[in-house]
Order: C-alpha cells, then structure tokens, then sequence
C-alpha cells in the first residue's frame, strides 16, 4: 500500500505543552516510520472555542476513519475523554498503541499498568511506558539548541512507539474478514453514540472504510 496508515492520535490538547509535544511527536512519528504511518491530530478537527457535542462527533468521525490509535495515558488521573476514545477503538478492533511517558505511578494494579484496570488488558494493544525526563536529559546537554534536542529527544519516542504499531498489526484480529460483519459493525459505530454522528457518514463511505480495512487485513 502506497497512501500511509491513519493514526488517530488522542490526548489531552489544552495547553501550549499539549499542542507543540503532539505535533513534535506526529512528525517524528512520520519520519521515523518512513511516511507509512501519518497520525491525525484532533487539535486539526476542532473548531476553536467549540465545545458542543459537534467536537465529539468530529473526533469519533476520526476514530472510525483511522487505521490505527495512539493513546497518550499521562497523568496520575487518565483524561476521560481519552479513555472514551480507546473504547470506540477497541470496539472496532483498532490496534492501538498506549504510550505514557510520565514516570509516576498511579491507578489500582499490583504489578501492573499505572492506571485504573479496567482500562487494560486488551487484544491487539501495546503498551509503551517510559520515563519522559530521564530520556529527555538523555537527549539533552549544555550548549546544544533546543531544536536539536528536542528532535532527538521526539525521534527516539517515536522509534518505540513505530516498533510497538508493529507489533499490535502483527496480532491477528479478533473481528472475522467478513465484510457483512465488518459493515454492521462500523454503522453500529456510527448510530450508537448518537447527536448526530450517523449523519456524518455515508452508507458509501462505510464501505469504502471495510474495503480498505480488508485490504490492509493480514
């Protein structure tokens, strides 16, 4: 395939170190993956001061529209829309990747991932846990620009996060290659959340989407 994989990329979006790392982050996952993965930031979709449940309906359209979902599960207290997002992911049997690069631990595991249980444990999922200031300071020295630094520093999340999208697309899928069954689920996607999703998608486009999920399908 030619035209690279669709990544929703979710997370918080609500201040300038949100909206820069992410974009850092997208571009270094781009290149890293040679152009075969393109994220989709819902910082591109959202209409600015917009928050009805329009800017819902344009970020699950995302969800169901993407190959892939990258999930960034900081802070000690998951946001929840993140965790709405992963579900309708999970739902249509996206592979996803989790990446928390904040070293604090939080949630109610024993030994386990550092967020509530019942947010893990799912098929064609990878998680990617790091230590973001220990690699930051990695990358950093005195002396050397900012821009450099933080490319590097960028670069190196993305190899992780590239290696672990590999390895979740190599699990097989759970959802059968049936495109009868494949199209019930996407136009179960589209109705259940109501307030005018459906509307927001065409019988026709739900076929093009099984179309291209089967063909991208091992």
């Amino acid at each position: 395939m030619n035209d690279p994989q669709r990544i929703y990329f979710a997370g918080d979006l609500f201040d300038h170190k949100d909206l820069s790392g992410n974009v850092l982050l997208a571009a270094a996952i781009d290149r890293e993956s040679g152009g075969a993965l393109q994220c989709v930031l819902p910082q591109h979709l959202e209409a600015v001061g917009n928050r009805s449940v329009d800017v819902r309906n344009v970020d699950l359209l995302a969800i169901i529209e993407a190959d892939l979902i990258l999930l960034n599960f900081d802070g000690l207290e998951l946001d929840s829309g993140t965790v709405v997002e992963f579900m309708m992911a999970k739902m249509l049997d996206l592979p996803a990747v989790v990446l928390r690069t904040d070293f604090r631990r939080g949630g109610d595991q024993r030994d386990g991932d550092p967020w509530n249980l019942m947010a893990s444990g799912y098929p064609r999922s990878r998680v990617v846990w790091l230590n973001a200031m220990r690699w930051y300071r990695e990358a950093w020295a005195p002396g050397v620009a900012p821009a450099m630094v933080l490319e590097q520093y960028h670069a190196r999340i993305a190899r992780a996060v590239v290696d672990a999208f590999a390895e979740a697309c190599a699990e097989p899928a759970v959802h059968p290659r049936d495109p009868a069954a494949l199209a019930a689920l996407y136009h179960w996607a589209r109705q259940f959340p109501g307030s005018g999703l459906d509307a927001l998608i065409s019988d026709e486009r739900v076929l093009a989407l099984v179309a291209r999920r089967l063909a991208r399908q091992p």
